[in-house]
C-alpha cells in the first residue's frame, strides 16, 4: 500500500480473504489479499470517496465519491476486478450505505446522501442493484 495515500474506506470479502480498501491518493480501488498482505489489484476509481461496500451475492463493490458518481466494481473471482461502471449522482455526494435484500421480496440497495446546494435542499438518492447483462 506505499503507493497508495489518504486510504479511508474500507469492506471485506470474507470468504475469498480480500480486503477492499478505497484510496484518495491516487484515486483508486486497492484490493488486499488478508492471508498474504498482498495486493491483488488496484483499479482507477471516483475520486473523494468516504464509504466502500462488498455485495457478495453479486461479486460487487460499490464506491460513491465526491467527483459525482458512484463507482461499481465486478468481481470476476477473488483475483479479478474491472470497472463495471461510473453511474452518475451528484457533486459532493460521497457518503453511502448499503442493504442486502430488505423484507422477503426486497432487492439490494444502495443509499447515497446528497448534500444540500443552492436552491436544492439534501437528499437521499435510492439505488437498486440488477443483473448485468
Amino acid at each position: 500500500m506505499a503507493n497508495y495515500r489518504d486510504n479511508f474506506p474500507m469492506a471485506l470479502d470474507e470468504g475469498d480473504h480480500r480486503l477492499f480498501v478505497g484510496a484518495k491518493t491516487p484515486p483508486r480501488l486497492v484490493v488486499l489479499n488478508t492471508d498474504t498482505g498482498q495486493v491483488v489489484a488496484a483499479l482507477p476509481s471516483v475520486a473523494d470517496t468516504d464509504d466502500l461496500y462488498y455485495d457478495a451475492e453479486y461479486h460487487r463493490i460499490y464506491m460513491p465519491g465526491g467527483q459525482g458518481y458512484i463507482s461499481v466494481f465486478d468481481q470476476t473471482d477473488p483475483d479479478r476486478y474491472k470497472l463495471l461502471e461510473n453511474i452518475p449522482s451528484s457533486l459532493g455526494a460521497r457518503t453511502g450505505g448499503f442493504a442486502t435484500k430488505i423484507g422477503k421480496k426486497g432487492a439490494h440497495r444502495f443509499f447515497l446522501g446528497v448534500p444540500a446546494r443552492s436552491g436544492h435542499d439534501a437528499e437521499l438518492w435510492i439505488y437498486q442493484a440488477q443483473e448485468s447483462n
